[in-house]
């Protein structure tokens, strides 16, 4: 294995997955999906419960075979290709250690089933005993562990035979927040320095955001979003990537012209969006962050700058989180907005406080094709 991580933004393309279908019945759990995953990088599948990450996975590793679609590896097929020679490593949300094996043994056993020489075990299990920060714990068993000890013995028990390819199903699920956040900040340290290609499953959209150098969005069967965190979230493909990674305000507009439209009767700038005619309703997503709330005196004294919109709006609640705060606003029109700032930035806004709301034309997606559930799911964020 590399020691140094590669720049995957030029990296050959080392899975490929084409057009890959799974169904039971008439559901179909992976609904033809085609993805290359990069040698040496760090991929993560992000979707809720049900909408086909894990199942892509399981393909990949073999423990479901696809309705119909190719699996290759360096343009090879691994459809008919059992788990076990497929070198690729899995880890679980569950540890599933043998209980009654200790640390050492845990991590020894692929390569003593593969009837590797046992100096040669010795030295790989030293390697990945001091690669994982358990040297000392080599003797216990699995039940004088923590939580995330015994996570970190699945891990290095998975990278012991050195496969090409490591595969993490929600591998930290089960664990606190602290604990989570630290194996969090390890896995992407050991990746860095083995250079390993990673796919990783998780519903959590914060721990794919800090791990991963890719994501794929996944919703019903299909990816419905690639790319790094930071451009899904400031230029998400769609309405639902916009609601699922990280909150989002929603605007119904109405397109009046080539980078204009009402909302609630009143004027809005818009981006320039290929597609958009007049008469058109579209949805201007802008983030939290990207809008300013000002109240109507504060608002009366700074004018307006070139570039941005501003709609009237009346505070209903603010929350202090600590470093930020959050403003809850409700335009005349009754849509629902919230406005986020560092709490440093100060935001004295009072319940009832009437408010203008400020966000640069540039800082807001326009989207002209979404689902009500996209909204709903945005609003329930809120």
């Amino acid at each position: 294995m590399s020691a140094v991580l590669q720049d995957t933004a030029h990296a050959k393309t080392l899975v490929s997955l084409r057009n890959l279908n799974k169904h039971y019945g008439d559901f179909a759990a992976v609904d033809d999906i085609s993805l290359d995953i990069r040698d040496g990088e760090f991929l993560t599948f992000l979707g809720s419960s049900g909408s086909g990450k894990s199942t892509t996975l399981s393909m990949l590793a073999g423990f479901e075979t696809p309705s119909s679609g190719q699996i290759l590896v360096d343009g090879q097929s691994l459809v008919n290709v059992p788990p076990h020679r497929r070198d690729i490593g899995m880890v679980f949300q569950r540890y599933s250690l043998f209980p009654h094996l200790s640390v050492r043994d845990n991590i020894a056993f692929p390569l003593t089933i593969r009837k590797v020489p046992g100096a040669e075990i010795a030295k790989r299990v030293d390697a990945m005993l001091k690669l994982v920060q358990l040297d000392s714990f080599a003797h216990r068993r699995p039940a004088q562990l923590s939580g995330g000890q015994q996570q970190r013995v699945a891990i290095a028990r998975a990278l012991v035979y050195e496969p090409r390819i490591l595969l993490m199903d929600e591998p930290l699920g089960a664990l606190d927040k602290k604990l989570r956040e630290d194996l969090q900040d390890e896995l992407r340290q050991l990746h860095r320095r083995l250079g390993i290609t990673i796919v990783y499953v998780t519903h959590d959209q914060e721990e794919a955001m800090r791990l991963s150098q890719r994501i794929a969005i996944f919703s019903h069967g299909k990816i419905v979003g690639l790319g790094s965190g930071y451009s899904l979230y400031q230029n998400p493909p769609n309405a639902f990537v916009a609601s699922f990674l990280g909150n989002s305000n929603f605007l119904r507009v109405t397109a009046s012209g080539e980078g204009a439209a009402a909302f609630e009767g009143s004027p809005l700038a818009l981006r320039l969006t290929a597609g958009l005619h007049p008469g058109q309703p579209a949805l201007v997503m802008v983030r939290p962050e990207k809008a300013l709330a000002l109240s109507t005196e504060q608002a009366a004294r700074e004018p307006l700058p070139a570039g941005w919109n501003q709609v009237s709006a009346t505070v209903g609640e603010v929350l202090f989180l600590g470093e930020s705060q959050t403003c809850h606003v409700v335009t005349a029109g009754g849509t629902a907005m919230t406005v986020k700032a560092l709490s440093a930035a100060g935001m004295p806004m009072q319940p009832g406080d009437r408010v203008e709301v400020r966000w640069a034309v540039a800082d807001a997606c326009v989207y002209t094709e979404w689902a009500e559930s996209d909204l709903s799911k945005a609003a329930g964020a809120h």
